[in-house]
């Protein structure tokens, strides 16, 4: 394998293009855990049926863990749409299908979203009055089955020269609550900046999978607490908002 060509940096890995494979090499300090556990989800999802990159190997390069799939020609429909913005409301409509056809699926061997949930918000920086608070709403929440993503944004969705849509970057994956993976993405349209996106996103959601707003908007502060566990410095302040809020308006 050659790793001449950058094809996407991300925080703690570089993935390469070798012909028809894409090499995805991680820093030395990830976790081998992580990098393990991100194939196997790969692996899971592609058996379940979905349309992802198969998993090739998982291999060591030059000292350091790397994960080799297939490439998947095209573009992500966050390119399209800064290209085409007029048809912005049109992507953000394919997501929505695209995200609720991942939902789905079942794929029985993936972690549970809400035991995953419950972990992040025991190992986070809030106060115990918070934690507490957080622990009790998510324990009313109900627990379901359906494939998430954990990372559901116009990135990591590829659209192929044939038209058909492959999903990217499965290392936060997990089976649970369709509507905690869309509270995931609407924050995601918020830290990017897109308001109104996210307020669309959110309005198309709703009325596809024809779910309560308010529903989707319980699991915004418990995904927001999880995400200060791992989240990028700069974006805690903010999500520290969303905790704090206690009813979403």
């Amino acid at each position: 394998m050659e790793l001449n060509k950058i094809i996407a940096v991300r925080t703690n890995k570089t993935i390469y293009r070798d012909g028809d494979l894409a090499i995805k090499v991680f820093d030395e300090d990830t976790k081998k855990s992580d990098i393990l556990n991100e194939a196997l989800n790969q692996a899971r999802v592609e058996e379940a049926g979905l349309r992802v990159p198969r998993v090739e190997e998982v291999t060591k390069i030059d000292g350091r863990w790397a994960i080799v799939s297939q490439f998947i020609p095209g573009k992500t429909l966050a390119q399209l749409m800064e290209e085409n913005p007029e048809e912005k409301d049109a992507y953000l409509e394919r997501l929505v299908d695209i995200q609720l056809d991942m939902h789905a699926h079942t794929a029985p061997m993936l972690g549970r979203l809400k035991e995953k949930m419950q972990r992040k918000i025991s190992q986070t920086t809030f106060d115990a009055t918070t934690r507490y608070e957080l622990h009790t709403r998510l324990e009313a929440l109900r627990e379901h089955r359906k494939v998430c993503h954990g990372d559901f944004n116009p990135s990591n969705i590829i659209i192929t020269p044939d038209d058909e849509a492959y999903i990217l970057d499965w290392s936060h994956a997990t089976q649970g609550n369709a509507s905690a993976d869309a509270a995931r993405t609407y924050l995601l349209f918020w830290l990017a900046g897109d308001i109104s996106g996210a307020e669309k996103y959110m309005d198309l959601f709703c009325k596809k999978s024809d779910t309560a707003k308010q529903y989707v908007q319980k699991w915004i502060s418990i995904v927001a607490a999880s995400q200060t566990v791992k989240g990028k410095p700069e974006e805690r302040e903010f999500l520290a908002h969303w905790v704090n809020v206690v009813e979403y308006e």
